[in-house]
């Protein structure tokens, strides 16, 4: 005779199994399809204060009101080298270099963003 937890446990990992197919597919197609980025922008509480080049090495302190962040540009790519926040997230964050991706450091208020290098300013009103 069959134990019914043996068909629920065989239809628990044929889901877990088809959840980790469809999110691996995800993963893959938006690793392949997003863009390499030309630019960084660096927003201080949500103000473009500077653009970068990432075609260009650079190793730059950008001061805040709460704080200083180093940010370093090197092989296309951006990442937050260091910064005096107490938790250092935005450290451990890594390099960008694809449009869309960004480094935040929350308690400076400062958000790294990669772009095009074209100018986006849009402004918007909610009611």
């Amino acid at each position: 005779m069959k134990d019914k937890n043996s068909g629920k446990l065989k239809a628990d990992i044929i889901l877990i199994a088809v959840l980790v197919l469809i999110g691996a597919v995800i993963f893959l197609f938006l690793m392949f399809t997003s863009q390499e980025g030309s630019c960084a922008e660096i927003r201080i509480d949500g103000k473009v204060t500077a653009r970068y080049p990432l075609d260009h090495d650079l190793t730059e302190t950008i001061h805040t009101e709460n704080g200083d962040n180093i940010i370093e540009i090197k092989d296309g790519g951006i990442c937050m080298k260091d910064a005096d926040c107490p938790d250092k997230l935005c450290v451990h964050m890594g390099t960008i270099s694809k449009m869309g991706q960004s480094v935040i450091c929350l308690p400076h208020k400062l958000v790294i963003e990669v772009t095009d290098g074209q100018a986006q300013d849009v402004d918007v009103i909610v009611k």
